[in-house]
Formats: C-alpha cells, sequence, structure tokens
C-alpha cells in the first residue's frame, strides 16, 4: 500500500517480505501453503488495519489454491536512536584517548 515492502507468493507456497527498495528478504515462510500461493494483500495502512497490525510492521494475506488464507505479519524492526549512537561514539572517542594516552605517556 505504501511502496515500503514487496509481498511474493511462489508456486511452491512459500511466502516472503522485501523491503522495496533493495530486496533485502525480511521474512520467509518455507511452505507456508501446501500448494501454489494464487494471490498476496497487504493489509491497507487505514485505522482499521492498524489496529490488526498492533504493534507489528506489516501484515500480509496470502490465499492458496487450497482456499486457506492466512495472515503474515512483519515483527517491528528495531533501531539505535540517534542519540543513544552519538552518545556511544563519544564513548568511543573518549576511550581511545585514554588509551593512547596510557600506551604512549605524553601523548597528550
Amino acid at each position: 500500500d505504501s511502496g515500503t515492502f514487496l509481498g511474493l507468493g511462489t508456486v511452491t507456497g512459500s511466502v516472503a517480505i522485501h523491503i522495496a527498495f533493495s530486496l533485502q528478504r525480511l521474512y520467509y515462510v518455507k511452505e507456508a501453503h501446501g500448494i501454489v500461493v494464487t494471490d498476496v494483500a497487504f493489509v491497507p495502512e487505514s485505522r482499521p488495519g492498524r489496529e490488526l497490525l498492533g504493534g507489528h510492521e506489516a501484515a500480509l494475506l496470502s490465499v492458496a489454491v487450497d482456499s486457506r488464507c492466512k495472515l503474515h505479519l512483519l515483527p517491528a524492526r528495531r533501531s539505535l536512536p540517534v542519540w543513544l549512537l552519538l552518545l556511544l561514539c563519544a564513548g568511543l572517542i573518549v576511550a581511545t584517548i585514554l588509551l593512547l594516552q596510557l600506551a604512549f605517556p605524553g601523548f597528550l
């Protein structure tokens, strides 16, 4: 719906979710269905869709020839906040300077 993810259903019944711009695979279920996957669709990003998603990043519905419909939920990816990343970089720089001072007295 938003163009962020690409849903894929295969002839063997497997289902995958990829990042659209890099094709990196985020989710894969081998033989989720016993036979050919005929259709896949993402849950829309509307209010009812967001309620269905809960804390997940995306939801994909898959339908196969066996007339079964399955819901695949993509867990939310975790990332570091920018302030924590900057704090870790600053700590690394201070630790490097302290180690250089210990290894080479009079360095500064």
